[in-house]
């Protein structure tokens, strides 16, 4: 057995550990199985070389990345598209199993784009919908997780001489994705692996066992023990402990915190803060945090008030509503009536009815015209046109202190549109821990002022364990190795080789 780390090695996130393991009765060492766990993004690491304006070169495949040690040198894990673009051998089978992927947070799963669609992706019904949510409704460059589409590929035109690019659906490749059930377990060519639900940020998180001859290796993902499913972390640490494990990956991104609250702290902080307010209440909270909008969910609920979300997180809402085996009835569903979807302006601007466009030689609004509103939007997102629960910035302005508006930093030129007369704004999300995000923060902060709608109001609670309860797991898990990952302060392990645990730094193998 080996473990060769390519990211999440003094940093927070980055995921990407390589597991091997070898036949040691075969002469030339030949792998039985090698799993990836994770293949994230490394933030801070792509930080220190690009930004908004100055990003990776998709003409050059993988290289940029390579080139930047964003991306690890191994033979046979990338796509053919991008090495063939640059003169580079493909392999013709994958050199690797698969990858089991803990959780949709990019920082684990972003990097998956630049596999080859062969290998297959192990993950939670969760991750897949959120997944395809975020691959439907993005418009990055490097966004195909869930699908691919062939990149620098010709064919000849239909009429006339010459060739086209392969674009739309015939450009289109679907991986090899997975779905796996919570505690069932299942075979990867010489290893036994189980997923275990784990509590965290956003559904679908999972750590992993993984069984072979000579180890049990339990992976813990991202986890923590203060959120709405603390019993599932609760549970994974009593089968860890059973599971008798002889090496734990674990991640440690708070362990020199030790704050403590919970999502019902927060409930109850932004209740008492709105319940006697009659203007309009914006939050921001990140879109995959189901967890938070149960959260505002109940406070729009205990105030008299509608939360209102925007189309993605009702897309997301819709899916894991209509999917079947899946825990989903916790969500609130988009019939209810504390909820509604926002419908910016787009394109021509003509949701308000307030626009005019130039029809058959004459200036008309909407209702005078036969165009079509729905043309405004994207294909995804127009069925939530036609529901009864669509809002636009006139209701916003109309009866403000009927709403809890989520309103993220993509989302405040909204306030160009809604114009408050006043309003409480709640940041429900991260703090800024790096120069860019600092920077991002200080725009927030000029919109919010240019509207008095300062000051902030903070009401968040970590993804992640505190130290104490992170080193508390470990202990009652009681590995034999310990590999202390998804932190910055590894050295705050180290209190745990008193106690019989072998704790091992990892080095990045590239």
């Amino acid at each position: 057995m080996s473990l060769n780390f390519y990211g999440g090695v003094n940093e927070i996130g980055g995921n990407k550990i390589l597991v091997d393991n070898k036949d040691s009765s075969n002469s030339d060492d030949k792998n039985i199985s090698s799993l990836f766990l994770d293949f994230g993004m490394s933030f801070s690491k792509a930080g220190d070389y690009f930004s908004e304006f100055l990003q990776p070169r998709k003409l050059n495949g993988i290289m940029d990345f390579v080139e930047l040690g964003l991306l690890p040198k191994i033979k046979g894990i990338y796509r053919e598209d991008y090495l063939k673009h640059c003169g580079l051998e493909c392999s013709k089978e994958p050199s690797v199993d698969g990858v089991l992927l803990s959780h949709a947070h990019m920082d684990h799963c972003a990097y998956i784009h630049h596999l080859r669609e062969d290998i297959p992706i192990f993950m939670r019904k969760e991750s897949e919908i959120i997944l395809s949510v975020l691959e439907e409704t993005g418009k990055s460059s490097f966004g195909e997780i869930m699908s691919l589409k062939k990149s620098f590929h010709y064919v000849p035109k239909k009429r006339g001489e010459g060739y086209k690019k392969l674009t739309g659906k015939e450009a289109k490749v679907e991986r090899n994705i997975v779905s796996i059930d919570p505690y069932s377990p299942f075979d990867i060519n010489g290893f036994k692996v189980t997923s275990i639900p784990v509590d965290h940020s956003l559904p679908g998180s999972s750590a992993y066992f993984l069984e072979s001859d000579d180890e049990a290796i339990v992976y813990s993902g991202d986890i923590r023990f203060h959120g709405r499913n603390k019993s599932f972390s609760d549970k994974f640490v009593s089968k860890s402990y059973k599971f008798n494990p002889t090496i734990m990956i674990c991640e440690g991104t708070r362990i020199n915190e030790n704050s403590k609250g919970n999502e019902e702290d927060i409930e109850t902080k932004a209740v008492n803060l709105i319940k006697d307010y009659n203007g309009l209440v914006f939050v921001n909270y990140p879109i995959r945090d189901l967890d938070r909008l149960i959260t505002f969910y109940n406070v729009a609920k205990d105030t008299d008030r509608i939360l209102a979300i925007n189309s993605k997180q009702a897309y997301m809402l819709k899916l894991l509503e209509d999917e079947k085996g899946i825990e989903n009835d916790k969500y609130p569903k988009l019939s209810d009536s504390n909820i509604v979807v926002y419908f910016p302006r787009k394109k021509q601007g003509l949701i308000s009815g307030e626009h005019y466009v130039c029809y058959d030689g004459d200036w008309k609004t909407l209702d005078s015209c036969d165009l079509e509103l729905k043309s405004d939007y994207d294909i995804w997102e127009r069925e939530f046109l036609e529901g009864d629960n669509v809002i636009n910035y006139t209701d916003l302005q109309e009866e403000p202190q009927k709403y809890i508006f989520r309103c993220d930093f993509f989302e405040l030129n909204q306030l160009i549109d809604i114009n408050p007369e006043n309003g409480l704004y709640i940041h429900s999300a991260t703090e800024p821990f790096n120069e860019e995000m600092e920077i991002d923060f200080k725009r927030v902060e000029n919109w919010l002022n240019h509207f008095n709608l300062l000051p902030i109001h903070h009401m968040h609670v970590s993804g992640h364990g505190s130290g104490n309860e992170i080193l508390a797991m470990i202990r009652e898990i009681n590995p034999e190795k310990l590999y202390p990952i998804h932190t910055e302060n590894i050295e705050s392990f180290d209190i745990l080789k008193d106690e019989g645990i072998e704790v091992i730094h990892p080095n990045l193998s590239f």
